[in-house]
């Protein structure tokens, strides 16, 4: 008995082990998959963060919140981004994790068309678990926001992913979702 739990026990570490050390998150959303290439080289805490937070299945069935034509897709609020599920509405794009902010991790690398990056507030250093996804080259946020990764397939679901109001800086009422995010 000790030891097949023993077995059972080192096949799921090791099995996380395994997946944590992939750099492809495949984001599930309701038109299909989207796979986004990691940069941990670029920004090794960011993306350390953003694979925690998949793993730990805290980014299923998380609002793409904020949505603004012709520039971004903006989801990750693991606190308030589950609308549905009993969380306010109203607070949805504040949150972050329980894990302390992230440092900026700015590289040289361009915001081209599918480049993900790290949403923060006015402090350069309060990235956490939000992240978004450029529909368009968006180079006014170069060296100002840090850069995790880019889109390799699927940027054709992401370009279906329903946008938010104009005069409400791209909230969205009843919003995309990320339905499953994985690490593969």
């Amino acid at each position: 008995m000790k030891f097949s739990r023993l077995i059972v026990s080192l096949t799921l570490a090791l099995t996380s082990a395994v997946a944590f050390a992939s750099d492809y998150l495949t984001i599930q959303l309701k038109d299909g998959p989207v796979v986004i290439k990691l940069s941990p080289e670029v920004a090794p805490q960011n993306v350390a963060r953003i694979k925690a937070l998949a793993t730990s299945g805290k980014y299923n069935d998380v609002a793409f919140h904020r949505v603004i034509d012709g520039f971004m897709a903006q989801t990750g609020d693991v606190q308030f981004g589950n609308m549905h599920k009993g969380f306010d509405a109203m607070r949805v794009g504040t949150g972050g994790s329980s894990a302390p902010d992230l440092p900026a991790e700015f590289s040289n690398i361009p915001f081209d068309r599918g480049v993900v990056g790290m949403a923060r507030s006015s402090d350069p250093n309060s990235a956490n678990s939000q992240f978004f996804i450029v529909f368009a080259p968006s180079y006014f946020l170069n060296g100002q926001y840090t850069v995790v990764g880019k889109v390799v397939s699927g940027m054709d679901k992401v370009d279906k992913i329903k946008r938010g109001a104009d005069d409400n800086n791209g909230a969205v009422a009843k919003p995309d979702r990320m339905l499953r995010v994985t690490i593969d």
